[in-house]
Formats: C-alpha cells, sequence, structure tokens
C-alpha cells in the first residue's frame, strides 16, 4: 500500500495580523501545495477563538478550487451540529461538482464549545447530533430514495439533493476522530473513511492501532468493511536540512500557538515547558521535526505502530515563517513523498542494473571504439 500526502489546515494565525492576508496566505499555500503533486488539503470551520478564522471552509475551497489543477479539497472538517443536513449536504455536492470531483466531506462533531454555545448548543449533545446528522447525510448522498428523519433539532420530509455527486467521481465521505473511538465508530457502522487527529503535542491520545481496531469492529457489526488506504492520519511535521535548524525554525512560534491558544484562549492544562514545547513534543513523537531522512523514520514508524493507513496529512500551523513552511513542504514533496508512492522505485533499480554491468558495458564500448577506429 502506498502512502499520500496531504495539509490539515485549521488555519491558525496568531493574533497581531491583518485578518485579510492570513486568507491570501492560505490560499497561496494550497496553490503551492498544488504545485508541488502533494495529494489533498483540508479546511476547517471555526467560528470563535480568534487563531481559525475560516468560518466556511466550502466557500473557501471553491475558490481554491479555481486556482489549483490536480489537488483535492476537504473540509476539514463541517461541524455537523451547526447545519441542517439538507443544506450541508447540497453544499458539499454543488462544491464536488464546481471541483470536477476534486471535493472531499470531511465531518465532525465540533470541538469548541465557545462555537457550540453561541449556537445554544450543549457540549454533551454535540456528537449525538453528529451521529443523527450523520445518519440523514449518508441517506441523502449515499442513498437513492427520499429520506425522512425527526429529531428534537431538525427535521427532513422525504427529502433529496437536486444534485448527485459529480459522475464518475465517488464524493469521499471522511468522519473525524479526534484521539477517541467514537468517530472512528461511526466511520465503521456506515463503512466511511476516517480521519484521525494524531501526535497532539501535550495530550495523551490512544494508540492508532487501538483506534482503527474500534472501526473494523463496529463495521463487523453493521455488516459493513473499512480499508485502511482510507484511513487519514495527521500529525504536526516540520522539515529543514537539519533537526537543528527545523527546531529553531520552529520554537517561538510553536511556543507562542501553545501558550496563547491552546493554555490561554482554550484553558488547556499546559503539560509541556514554556519555551521548549517543541523539543519536549519531539522527545514524546507527537510531532516530526527535522531532516528529510528523520522525517522518513518517522513515518515509517507510525506506519508501523498503526498497521498501516492510506495518507499522512500535516497538521499545518503558523509555527515557521512563511517562506520556511513553503520549503518544509517541498522538501517533503521532494525527499519523503517519493520513500513511500514508490516514484523511486524504477531509478533506484535502474542504477543498481547499471552499476553492477557497468563492467560488461565499459568492455563493449571500448570494442565498439575499437572496430569503429580506421585501419592503420
Amino acid at each position: 500500500m502506498t502512502l499520500k500526502f496531504g495539509a490539515f489546515m485549521a488555519p491558525f494565525h496568531g493574533l497581531g495580523e491583518n485578518p485579510s492576508a492570513t486568507f491570501w496566505r492560505n490560499m497561496e499555500l494550497i496553490e503551492w501545495l498544488d504545485v508541488l503533486g502533494i495529494d489533498e488539503a483540508w479546511v476547517g470551520e471555526h467560528h470563535s477563538g480568534g487563531w481559525s478564522l475560516i468560518s466556511s471552509p466550502e466557500l473557501f475551497l471553491a475558490a481554491a478550487a479555481e486556482r489549483t489543477r490536480q489537488i483535492k479539497l476537504g473540509t476539514g472538517v463541517v461541524s455537523l451540529p451547526y447545519h441542517h443536513p439538507l443544506t450541508a449536504a447540497g453544499r458539499i455536492v454543488q462544491l464536488h461538482h464546481q471541483s470536477r470531483g476534486r471535493a472531499m466531506f470531511g465531518m465532525g462533531a465540533g470541538v469548541s464549545p465557545a462555537d457550540a454555545s453561541m449556537m445554544g448548543i450543549a457540549p454533551s449533545d454535540q456528537r449525538r447530533m453528529m451521529a443523527e446528522s450523520l445518519d440523514a447525510l449518508v441517506g441523502l448522498i449515499q442513498g437513492s430514495d427520499p429520506v425522512t428523519r425527526k429529531t428534537d433539532w431538525f427535521e427532513l420530509r422525504d427529502a433529496s439533493l437536486q444534485l448527485r455527486p459529480y459522475p464518475n467521481q465517488p464524493l469521499d465521505m471522511v468522519v473525524a476522530s479526534a484521539g477517541s473511538e467514537r468517530g472512528m465508530r461511526l466511520a465503521g457502522k456506515y463503512g466511511l473513511q476516517a480521519l484521525t487527529f494524531a501526535g497532539r503535542p501535550g495530550m495523551q491520545d490512544p494508540p492508532l492501532a487501538a483506534l482503527w481496531q474500534a472501526a473494523e469492529d463496529e463495521a463487523a457489526k453493521h455488516g459493513q468493511t473499512v480499508d485502511r488506504k482510507d484511513w487519514r492520519v495527521t500529525v504536526c511535521v516540520h522539515i529543514a536540512e537539519s533537526r537543528k535548524e527545523a527546531l529553531d525554525q520552529v520554537r517561538p512560534g510553536m511556543s507562542r500557538w501553545y501558550q496563547e491558544y491552546v493554555r490561554d484562549t482554550f484553558g488547556a492544562p499546559a503539560t509541556l515547558p514554556a519555551g521548549q514545547e517543541a523539543d519536549a513534543a519531539l522527545e514524546t513523537g507527537s510531532v516530526i521535526i527535522g531532516s528529510p531522512e528523520e522525517a522518513v523514520e518517522a513515518i515509517q514508524r507510525k506506519l508501523d505502530e498503526s498497521g498501516g493507513f492510506g495518507t499522512l496529512l500535516v497538521n499545518t500551523h503558523d509555527w515557521a515563517s512563511r517562506e520556511d513552511i513553503k520549503r518544509s513542504f517541498e522538501l517533503l514533496a521532494r525527499y519523503v513523498v517519493p520513500e513511500f508512492n514508490g516514484a523511486l522505485d524504477g531509478p533506484r533499480a535502474s542504477q543498481r542494473w547499471v552499476a553492477e554491468n557497468r563492467s560488461g558495458f565499459q568492455a563493449q564500448a571500448r570494442e565498439a571504439a575499437q572496430a569503429a577506429a580506421p585501419a592503420k
């Protein structure tokens, strides 16, 4: 199984930058990923907190689709309790058409209590609401019959979509799992794809292998199947020519993100030492920071520990400068991706064959030269 690569962009930007400029930088980065041949880019939905300003990933990705050629574009994620299922399904199917089949529907319960509070949604209801919405969305997008559902927060009466997904390009429906089995079990229940947030700095997550087992167990209960090639795993990655250079590039930005956003904005306990967050996270393996060679080794460990997955998504933060982030993705595309997608198999085999037979080739060349030389 070859490994695909993508970027998962909340996106995060520290307070103090012109908000309009952050949209431009996010769009420019997706365009750069498309040039590099990166497979996917995901953009999230946020309504509070000041650090993530995209409230409509579909609107942003519609613009990205016009500026790119091949990269697939996913909502990372649409928070289902915030939307009526019919309108959520209609928007993503429209995006699927506008992008000529490159759109992906990432779905979650919503991770911000502040967002839910502004909409009058109790955090204790969010996962139930997500499950109810997901059940309706599967029927609307994948089914052929009208959908009728009634809950305490939405109703569907013989509902159906005017548009089906773009022809001959199945619409990926992907359930997000933030370090728990709930999302994985929902993906398994409906035979959908899964996206797991792994390696969150300062947080303890269940082993990836256990999360996948939960998806398989739930799929078996409901007569469904899930495939590891459709499993996406996110991890924070930053690459430079050396580990020291990579750490130097991300250390101040990661510290600011961790102290001002994780701790001061959302009140999470600060379990990483101030000023050394990147170093501590690297020691625990929750981030990948280093040279291309070290990134290859770390990704292989993730694959071995999990049993395998289909796509690695780089959880993209504003920890480094714009130029260093773009350079990190360039190094990823040039030196890391080919180690996992088979692109180097042919060149390496050809080099070995020539090296192993070079004496014979040289002898043939000498004989040919002698035969072509004019007689004396």
